[in-house]
């Protein structure tokens, strides 16, 4: 009795563990510049069903570790799905990273570790939700990172326009779109088909489960405002370290202590300041550098300075320093704390040389995160949106992306 009482116990703990929600989990301090994407350069990878992707990142350690990778199968809603893994994988997961390579001439030694899916062992069957998970030696989880798996069986066709609640005209832009099957009959699309609506490539924000407003013959028409609508943030800030040696508009001072640091000038806030059209590349990051001809093994890591006045708007919130190098991660290391000597909230971090932008984000003691508070919201800021469009059909386990579409508000209208 009492060891059916332990099997019933670890069966229960075990359905729970499994259908928790996949987050992506973030790396301890010894791995940084975590690369994900596609074939395109956008570091977000959603791909169509047989395109590679491709991971990247660096071991401060340098001591050539051993790594493996895990795939894992999620539904709609990023709980595990129910599918064997021989039913949407070819060839096994679980395999060694084997393509690493020692950093060269650089100050910061580190090891690069590359990975491309579908490789000789592995390759993907079904379209849909995975996580990528890798672990170390010990087969304790390191990191884990979000992919999107498409197949071309729908028509996305979207727009971007300004919001028409009077409360926020000139904070928000609504997302509309609709959906066009190419040969899929849809018979009860309220629950065969669901959506998400992702704003510059980040989950924290997604937009999920909104039903099509009407249908038009074989179309969705998604013409909603305030459910389909995102505060329109301000554009990033940016940073060039390519030139380890030469300032650039944004870098107030270079000293030599170890490792390169580069003092940024003191930012300011936007939020009571009218919008000024500023090109970014929405949060993303591009590793190069002028130092060498492969930034994947020659860049050097530097330590960046930032700063922003401290103000009674922060109070007794948590400021971070907000971008993709860490997967917009708050964590200690890009928490900001106060100097009472400048007067400035400051944070110092280890970035590996390129090209970065950046912003500043507030938490406060409830745990929410205001993006706003200190660079503002504008209807005319330019961001991407992504469509993604599920589908299952009656019988089937698991849901599939039939169609992506994409829109950006640079081409908002009313």
């Amino acid at each position: 009795m009492r060891l059916f009482l332990k099997q019933l116990f670890f069966f229960f703990l075990t359905t729970q563990l499994y259908s928790q929600i996949q987050e992506e989990v973030n790396p301890p301090e010894n791995i940084k510049t975590i690369i994900f994407k596609g074939p395109t350069e956008d570091q977000f990878p959603v791909i169509k069903l047989g395109d590679p992707i491709y991971l990247e990142f660096d071991d401060l350690t340098a001591s050539e570790q051993d790594y493996y990778y895990k795939i894992v199968y999620c539904d709609y809603d990023w709980t595990p799905s129910d599918l064997l893994k021989s039913q949407y994988l070819r060839g096994a997961d679980n395999q060694r990273i084997i393509n690493y390579t020692n950093s060269f001439s650089t100050l910061q030694a580190y090891s690069n570790y590359r990975l491309t899916i579908p490789n000789k062992a592995v390759s993907l069957k079904v379209s849909g939700n995975y996580v990528l998970e890798i672990y170390n030696s010990s087969y304790e989880l390191q990191f884990s990172r979000r992919f999107v798996v498409y197949r071309d069986l729908a028509q996305v066709g979207a727009t971007t326009r300004n919001s028409r609640n009077f409360d926020f005209l000139n904070q928000k832009q609504s997302v509309q779109f609709t959906i066009t099957p190419y040969s899929l009959q849809l018979v009860n699309p309220v629950k065969e088909v669901k959506i998400a609506i992702i704003q510059n490539y980040q989950w924290t924000n997604a937009i999920t489960n909104v039903p099509p407003q009407f249908t038009l013959g074989n179309s969705l028409v998604y013409k909603y405002d305030v459910e389909t609508s995102f505060f329109g943030g301000n554009e990033f800030l940016n940073f060039d370290t390519s030139d380890l040696r030469a300032p650039t508009a944004s870098i107030s001072r270079i000293e030599y202590k170890e490792l390169y640091n580069h003092y940024l000038f003191t930012d300011n806030y936007r939020y009571d300041k009218a919008y000024t059209y500023f090109p970014d590349i929405n949060g993303d990051f591009v590793i190069r550098t002028l130092q060498g001809e492969n930034p994947s093994i020659e860049s050097e890591y530097t330590i960046i300075h930032f700063s922003l006045p401290y103000t009674e708007d922060i109070g007794l919130n948590e400021v971070y320093v907000y971008g993709k190098y860490n997967n917009y991660a708050l964590v200690e290391e890009n928490k900001m704390t106060y100097n009472s000597k400048t007067g400035n909230m400051e944070a110092v971090i280890k970035i590996k040389q390129g090209f970065y932008n950046y912003k500043y984000v507030l938490k406060s003691e409830d745990g929410k995160i205001d993006l706003g508070k200190v660079s503002g919201n504008f209807n005319f800021t330019e961001n991407n949106y992504l469509i993604l469009v599920y589908y299952r059909n009656f019988g089937d386990l698991y849901d599939g992306i039939i169609g992506i579409g994409s829109t950006n508000s640079e081409n908002i209208t009313n």
